[in-house]
């Protein structure tokens, strides 16, 4: 033990201070400071001024007696161990000293024994025990104060309970949590305090303190767990709840700790509806479509009913979003959203699968006609005018139909299936809907399959470009060139234009498709030049897609100027539907390339909106008669006066006029009679080779008139290296139909 150094003795009377005073000079107390006051005022400023070991106070003092002696100690030196002595054998009296914080009590008539000796060793041992249990209490004081604050500080709440299942404790979060205060909570059923109950139905959950102790384990609330605070507010919680042992291994009571997942949980259920939600829309996304399909079959056999998808998208909404903006398209989504949700019932699906595409699953039907109701009933809610930013859009739908069990077994083949007959009802002219057939799904595959190969048609060197002469029909002689598109697949070979082009369009591989033919022609309108061949223009198909694309100038001042090529060299053919559709933007266009010398032509006139009014605003220089007219002359009496109001229209505009598709001598007759200006087709020479083309400029078009060539070789071999493999005619920006009756001038 340590050696008591400092000793502070309160005692008012003298005989009792000089035995103490006695008991400190025996062996083994030299070393003890003795220092002796008669008061508590004495004894107050002594512990002011100075460090003491222990404190011996008698409880009879002049200005201070009994309990309040102990408590006016207790005050000056908190920390100080106190014995108290008194002459009274009163076990009240040292209980209650005890309970104020005195380490012991003696009895000044037991430290003398019956012989008369003083016990001194007693006392001094009992006074280092009275200080060693002292500083147990200062240590177990700080490790307590260190667990309260702890206990507070952690983030999750702490409650204890006795093994009767009455609280205990709780820390600062369990206070907030439960809406109890430790003062109001101490003593009361955990129950009482804590009410959980469960999220589905409200029902009380069994008392988790009670089961810790009752099992002797650890144990967890179920996952729906809700804490009613005291206010009545409700919580979604988590928890872990545990018995507490003391040092011998016997339950004394319980401790649960547990949080709020308030935040948790509805960060989960948002991440769980974004996975599974559309987040323009806010309809099921593919990955809940799936689902639900796969629920609908499962229950559709039980009942004996059938299960269909609606696969549709939007007729021209990339139009929109391009010359509109992203935001008015998003907001044309959303509208259409809405409306494909209020045609069908609550049991039935609307899906978003991106960009334009929706797909609506119709569970529980009666028959496959039901579905053919819905789609009709879709197509009208879609084509009704679509108020958005001060404007009223117009657009239109194609939908495909596929009906479980008989056009597929599961939820893939049903949407790819619905895909397909998708695809055929925009054939058929869009704004309609078309029910899944087998033999769609061959046209699928070869589609799919005619992709794939334009892909890596570029790479593979695949394509290839001929020239049709264009004969002005005053002279015979050969005015310029038109440059289609022939490609030859290494393994199906010949690929016609009616299949390959609106493929490459639907894909968006016409755009470099399209850059690659009109660097072509320029490289050979170059190397015609070059060679020294008569000047003339070489006309190249621009498609809409490329003419809208926001690079399409700076790409052609690119190509113009790799090729060294002069801009007045080129003609451009673009449709009335490629110029009419963006008139603001397409004009501003047309300037930069006049002011080039590009010459510009109107393609297919007669089939689109043929506007005077737009024409004429448009600086075009010519405008080429559809070959669909040109076939019915000599045919068609009505077509024949077609042909000749188209050509009166465009002289009276100024433009001249050229004819396409030209195969009989009656054709080309009609035309000459009728002062149009110059003509294309089988009757003067089809799409050839770059070299054979220079021999009909040199030689000129047999029948027809001399060239205005000044060479006069043979046979000219003038190409660019890629000209030497024949191929199929095509252009680049024709629809099936177009293109067909293309393929073959």
């Amino acid at each position: 033990m340590n050696k008591i150094r400092a000793v502070l003795l309160v005692e008012d009377n003298t005989g009792d201070a000089r035995l103490l005073q006695e008991i400190f000079k025996d062996e083994g107390s030299v070393d003890t400071e003795l220092t002796h006051v008669t008061s508590m005022r004495e004894a107050e400023q002594h512990l002011a001024e100075n460090n003491v070991d222990i404190v011996l106070l008698d409880l009879g003092l002049p200005d201070a007696q009994g309990l309040e002696a102990i408590q006016r100690i207790r005050a000056a030196a908190p920390r100080v161990p106190l014995v108290v002595i008194t002459g009274l054998d009163d076990e009240s009296v040292a209980a209650q000293s005890l309970q104020e914080g005195a380490q012991d009590y003696l009895i000044k008539g037991q430290i003398v024994s019956s012989s008369g000796q003083v016990e001194t060793r007693g006392l001094l041992r009992a006074l280092r025990y009275a200080i060693e249990r002292k500083a147990m209490e200062e240590a177990l004081s700080v490790e307590k104060e260190r667990a309260q604050v702890t206990l507070n500080c952690i983030g999750d709440a702490v409650a204890c309970t006795d093994v009767a299942g009455n609280l205990t404790f709780l820390n600062i979060v369990a206070e907030k949590l439960s809406g109890w205060s430790w003062q109001e909570a101490a003593g009361r059923p955990m129950a009482e305090v804590f009410k959980i109950i469960t999220s589905e139905n409200h029902e009380a959950i069994d008392n988790p303190m009670d089961v810790a102790v009752d099992e002797n384990r650890t144990i967890h609330l179920p996952s729906n767990s809700i804490l009613t605070r005291r206010d009545g507010f409700e919580i979604p919680i988590e928890d872990s709840v545990a018995p507490i042992h003391d040092r011998d291994g016997r339950i004394t009571g319980a401790v649960i700790v547990f949080r709020d997942v308030s935040e948790a949980r509805a960060m989960t259920l948002q991440m769980t509806y974004s996975a599974e939600h559309d987040f323009l829309t806010g309809l099921p996304n593919r990955m809940l479509l799936n689902d639900r399909i796969k629920q609908a079959i499962a229950v559709a056999p039980r009942h004996g009913k059938r299960v269909a998808v609606l696969f549709r998208v939007l007729d021209g909404f990339k139009h929109i979003n391009d010359s509109l903006g992203h935001p008015t398209g998003d907001k044309l989504l959303q509208s259409v959203a809405r409306r494909l949700v209020e045609c069908v019932r609550a049991s039935d699906t609307v899906s978003r699968q991106g960009g334009d595409e929706f797909v609506v699953l119709l569970s529980e039907l009666e028959h496959p006609e039901d579905a053919a109701i819905t789609a009709r009933r879709l197509l009208a809610a879609v084509a009704g005018a679509h108020s958005i930013d001060q404007h009223d859009l117009h657009i239109t739908t194609s939908i495909g139909v596929s009906v479980y069990p008989d056009d597929g077994p599961d939820a893939e083949a049903l949407i790819k299936n619905a895909d397909t007959a998708m695809y055929q009802a925009k054939e058929n002219g869009r704004q309609n809907y078309q029910f899944f057939k087998q033999a769609m799904n061959v046209r699928a595959v070869e589609r799919q399959s005619i992709e794939e190969g334009l892909r890596r048609a570029l790479e593979r060197q695949e394509f290839m470009l001929h020239y049709q002469p264009k004969v002005d029909l005053r002279s015979g002689s050969i005015t310029g060139a038109e440059a289609l598109i022939r490609w030859t697949h290494p393994t199906r070979g010949l690929i016609g234009p009616d299949q390959f082009i609106p493929v490459a369009e639907d894909c968006g591989l016409i755009l470099p498709i399209g850059a690659w033919v009109l660097r072509q022609a320029c490289e050979q309108a170059r190397a015609w030049a070059d060679a020294g061949l008569p000047a003339i223009t070489v006309a190249v198909n621009v498609s809409a897609l490329e003419f809208r694309d926001k690079n399409f100038l700076e790409s052609l001042f690119a190509i113009f100027r790799e090729t060294g090529v002069e801009p007045k060299c080129l003609e451009f053919e673009l449709t009335e539907s490629v110029l009419m559709k963006r008139a603001e933007t397409s004009a501003p266009i047309l300037q930069i390339l006049r002011g080039m010398g590009i010459r510009i032509s109107v393609d297919d006139f007669g089939t689109g909106y043929s506007s005077l009014s737009y024409l004429r605003k448009f600086p075009i220089d010519s405008v080429k008669i559809d070959q669909s007219f040109v076939r019915q002359i000599g045919v068609s009496d009505d077509d024949a006066i077609l042909v000749t109001a188209m050509i009166g229209m465009a002289r009276s505009l100024r433009l001249r006029v050229i004819a396409e598709g030209v195969e009989t001598p009656e054709e080309l007759a009609f035309l000459r009679a009728h002062e149009c200006d110059e003509a294309q087709g089988h009757v003067f020479s089809p799409a050839v080779l770059p070299q054979h083309f220079a021999t009909l400029m040199t030689k000129g078009v047999p029948g027809y008139g001399a060239s205005q060539a000044s060479v006069t070789a043979p046979d000219l071999d003038v190409r660019t290296d890629h000209s030497d493999s024949d191929q199929y005619a095509g252009a680049t920006n024709r629809n099936a139909v177009r293109v067909s009756r293309r393929a073959t001038s």
